[in-house]
C-alpha cells in the first residue's frame, strides 16, 4: 500500500514557525488590550503597571454606551452603507475588469491608466467638491450620500482585470461566444465563478475600508438617526471627561461583526493570495 506522505519536521522551520508566532502574538496583542479596557473603569487606562487581565465591567462599560448613543441604530446603518456598498462596488469593478481584460476599444489604456491615476490623489483633496455635489443632489445626511464616493474604486478595477487577464483564457470566451452566449452571460456563467476568490477578496477590502471610514461619513451624516458606527462612536468623545472604559467597550463591540466577516470569507481570502503567488 503506498505510504501517505507526510511533512517531516525540521529544526530548520522552527526559528520561521518563531517568528510567525510572535508576528501573531504582536497582531492580536492591541485588540486583547482593547478588550481589557473594555471590561475595566476608566481609572485602569492610565494605570501603571498596565492592567493585562481582564476585569468585570464589560457589560456596565457597553450599558453606558447604549446609554449615550444609538449603538444598535448605527450598527444597523453601517452594515447597510457597507453590505450595499460593497455589492455595488463588486458589480462595477468585475464589469469593468473583465472589459479592460478581454475587450478592445479605442482608448482603453488611456482610460485605465486614467482610473490607476486616481489612486495616488489624496481623499482630503476632494473632500470639498464631493460636498459640494453630494448637497447640491440633495443627498446629505442620507445613507446613499455617505456611500456613493467608494463606487468607483481603482483597487478593484486593477484587481479584477488583471485576476481575469491570468484566470480567464481567452479560448473559453471565444468558444462561449460562437455557442451564442451574450457578453453579460459570458460574465455571469464563466467569469464570475473563476473569479471568486479575487472577489471574495475585494469585498473583504472594501466592507472593511467603509466600516472604518470616518472623514467623510462625519462630513455627509448630521442627525443621530443616520450616524454610522465610526461618526456614533466619536460622540462619545469629552474633552474634560472621557470615559476610557466606555468608548474601549463601544469599539470593541464595533470591531467584532469585521473578525466574524473576514472568518466567514477567509478561505477564499487566503485562496486568492496563494493563486496569484503561484501564478
Amino acid at each position: 500500500m503506498p505510504k501517505a506522505n507526510k511533512k517531516k519536521f525540521s529544526m530548520k522551520s522552527v526559528p520561521i514557525y518563531a517568528v510567525l508566532i510572535l508576528a501573531s502574538l504582536l497582531s492580536l496583542f492591541p485588540f486583547y488590550w482593547m478588550f481589557v479596557m473594555a471590561t475595566r473603569p476608566s481609572e485602569a487606562y492610565n494605570s501603571i503597571p498596565p492592567a493585562m487581565i481582564p476585569g468585570t465591567k464589560l457589560v456596565e462599560n457597553f450599558q453606558n454606551v447604549l446609554d449615550q448613543i444609538p449603538f444598535f441604530q448605527a450598527m444597523w446603518n453601517t452594515f447597510l452603507l457597507c453590505t450595499i456598498t460593497t455589492l455595488l462596488v463588486l458589480l462595477i469593478s468585475t464589469l469593468a475588469g473583465f472589459a479592460f481584460a478581454k475587450f478592445h476599444f479605442p482608448g482603453k489604456n488611456v482610460l485605465f491608466v486614467s482610473i490607476l491615476l486616481t489612486m495616488v490623489i489624496p481623499p482630503q483633496l476632494g473632500l470639498i467638491p464631493q460636498y459640494y455635489l453630494v448637497s447640491e443632489l440633495g443627498w446629505l445626511d442620507t445613507l446613499f450620500g455617505a456611500g456613493i464616493v467608494y463606487l468607483l474604486n481603482p483597487l478593484g478595477i486593477f484587481l479584477m482585470r488583471q485576476y481575469v487577464s491570468q484566470s480567464v483564457p481567452d479560448e473559453l470566451i471565444e468558444a462561449a461566444k460562437l455557442d451564442g452566449c451574450s457578453n453579460f452571460r459570458i460574465y455571469r456563467s464563466i467569469v464570475l465563478p473563476i473569479i471568486k476568490p479575487a472577489f471574495a477578496t475585494l469585498g473583504i477590502i472594501v466592507f472593511t475600508l467603509v466600516w472604518g471610514e470616518f472623514l467623510w461619513q462625519f462630513t455627509v451624516l448630521r442627525s443621530p438617526e443616520s450616524y454610522t458606527l465610526q461618526v456614533a462612536l466619536a460622540s462619545l468623545n469629552e474633552s474634560y471627561n472621557m470615559d476610557f472604559g466606555m468608548v474601549l467597550s463601544g469599539v470593541f463591540w464595533a470591531t467584532v461583526p469585521l473578525i466574524i466577516i473576514f472568518l466567514m470569507f477567509n478561505k477564499l481570502f487566503i485562496s486568492s493570495i496563494t493563486e496569484g503567488s503561484v501564478k
